[in-house]
């Protein structure tokens, strides 16, 4: 992927990055035309294909053709599709029931609820002659900047306020804070727990007897099935379960465009294994899932690894070795990284709870090593449409040498579509020639046919879609028999035989 050329960076490069999005079609606001749901996204004709590359990629290099171990043989991975509503046991078992909670606050001024964790504060440093603090969205430091302009008095803000967390505030200091979207100071509540589950009703009677849960995570459903797999199918230790599929969780505060949504999908794959080589296989899953990222184009320096501190490790890592995060610098984050992918050792707490629960014996039987156990867990876990955010990201830049500046360097092998086809203009046999041309290509590959317009004006719709390829069919074309290639990023053209293009274009995409 070339350079970025000019673009903007932070919050403009996000707000020029929605507005594309929703012109060319790549995601739209859901049920806009009611006026939207807050947290619930649709994605368009290109957002769908991106999603779905992105997707297929993933299935691909994980169950269809999985990578080589650290021992040198080929991994055994399967892939299952589990229901959205299990049995509400499932989910006391899991611990999602009693403890999958966000802390909530409400602002008794705005009526706007936020997350209580996501909240910064800056607060007077001991001796500063100020008095009230200022509340402000994890990532947004400056946000409050103009509320705390008096209280300055052109000074720094860091020599008379220090940051701090909302939730590590007592009462009496709480009171005195000025909230995100008000000038009054103690509107914020005490935080409380808030259940991210959604709830729905099974059957016909309804009420609290037929109480169940969209799934808030399509990890539990391999492990429902974990036995199926083994009774079914030929895999033995260490093998892995992998889904894709929908997951639901009422947040508090959804945020940061798709980022934090109350609807969105996930790819999840839970590795079985021994539970001695646990540490083994953490070590190579967290490696090649970062590696993974980079191998779809993703600027290395945009990625880090970053290890969760005790206190943040999830319930279900605290016996393991942890859990790293794939962290991405999304422009939203101030500078810093937020989540892509979180690799977890989750030991053999999700199995040992369900054979609790269910009264299902659950242990594996070694026939090498005559012993009995629960397999300890290596779970691999990635947001696809927060994977989509960052592909789009990746992508956006300006040329402002351009006609139309606006361009989407998606690498090949995602762009939503992988050529276009032009003739020229519309007589002296060149539309025909063209639509030969067309109807060859997309038979192999995702192929628009375009004849509206100047042929500036096509070029530059297929660069905001991400298009790599543009084949022109010209005057030249039935005297040489070759086409003019435009490449996206260059702009640079050359001359191609009509009959390689295909090969040309496998080429071009397999080497990207």
């Amino acid at each position: 992927m070339e350079a970025y050329m000019s673009r903007p960076t932070g919050t403009a490069l996000m707000e020029k990055l929605v507005s594309l999005c929703k012109r060319r079609g790549f995601v739209y606001p859901a049920s806009e035309i009611y006026g939207g749901l807050n947290g619930f996204w649709d994605y368009g004709p290109l957002g769908s294909q991106l999603k779905n590359n992105l997707r297929d990629r993933w299935w691909h290099d994980m169950v269809e053709c999985p990578p080589i171990g650290p021992d040198g043989n080929v991994l055994d991975i399967v892939g299952v599709d589990s229901s959205i509503i299990q049995n509400p046991k499932a989910w006391v078992a899991s611990g999602h029931v009693g403890g999958f909670s966000d802390p909530m606050v409400d602002c008794r001024a705005t009526k706007r609820r936020y997350r209580a964790d996501h909240i910064l504060v800056w607060r007077p440093r001991e001796g500063a002659d100020v008095h009230p603090s200022y509340a402000f969205m994890e990532g947004n430091p400056d946000g409050p900047l103009k509320k705390m302009k008096k209280a300055l008095r052109g000074a720094a803000p860091e020599t008379l306020f220090e940051k701090a967390a909302y939730v590590d505030l007592d009462e009496t200091q709480r009171a005195t804070v000025i909230g995100p979207d008000t000038q009054e100071a103690g509107s914020l509540t005490e935080p409380r727990a808030f259940n991210l589950m959604f709830k729905t009703y099974v059957g016909a009677t309804g009420g609290e007897d037929n109480v169940a849960y969209l799934r808030p995570e399509t990890a539990q459903g391999i492990f429902l099935n974990y036995k199926n797999v083994l009774d079914t199918t030929r895999v033995k230790m260490p093998f892995g379960i992998a889904q894709i599929g929908k997951a639901f969780r009422n947040e508090v505060t959804p945020r940061n465009y798709i980022f934090r949504s109350r609807e969105f999908e996930q790819m999840e794959m839970e590795f079985f294994c021994p539970p001695h080589e646990a540490k083994k296989w953490f070590e190579f899953w967290t490696q090649w899932r970062l590696n993974w990222w980079k191998s779809l184009g993703i600027r290395e320096e945009n990625l880090i690894l970053r290890k969760h501190d005790q206190d943040e490790l999830a319930h279900y890592a605290k016996e393991g070795e942890g859990t790293y995060d794939i962290e991405y610098a999304y422009p939203f984050s101030g500078g810093g990284f937020g989540e892509l992918e979180g690799v977890a050792h989750r030991a053999n707490f999700d199995l040992s709870q369900h054979q609790s629960h269910s009264g299902t014996k659950l242990e594996y039987f070694d026939q090498e090593s005559r012993e009995r156990y629960l397999p300890h867990v290596i779970e691999p876990a990635s947001g696809l449409t927060r994977g989509v955010l960052v592909l789009l990201i990746e992508a956006y830049d300006v040329d402002e040498s351009r006609p139309s500046p606006e361009l989407m360097r998606f690498n090949p092998k995602m762009a939503p579509i992988k050529c276009a086809v032009f003739p020229l203009v519309r007589k002296d046999g060149l539309p025909e020639i063209a639509e030969r041309l067309y109807m060859n290509l997309r038979q192999h590959h995702t192929t628009q046919f375009d004849v509206k317009q100047s042929i500036g004006k096509r070029y530059a719709r297929m660069d905001e879609a991400g298009t790599p390829w543009c084949f022109t069919v010209d005057k030249d074309t039935v005297e040489t028999q070759t086409v003019t290639a435009r490449d996206r990023d260059t702009g640079e053209q050359q001359r191609v035989a009509i009959d390689k293009v295909l090969p040309f274009l496998d080429e071009q995409i397999r080497k990207a």
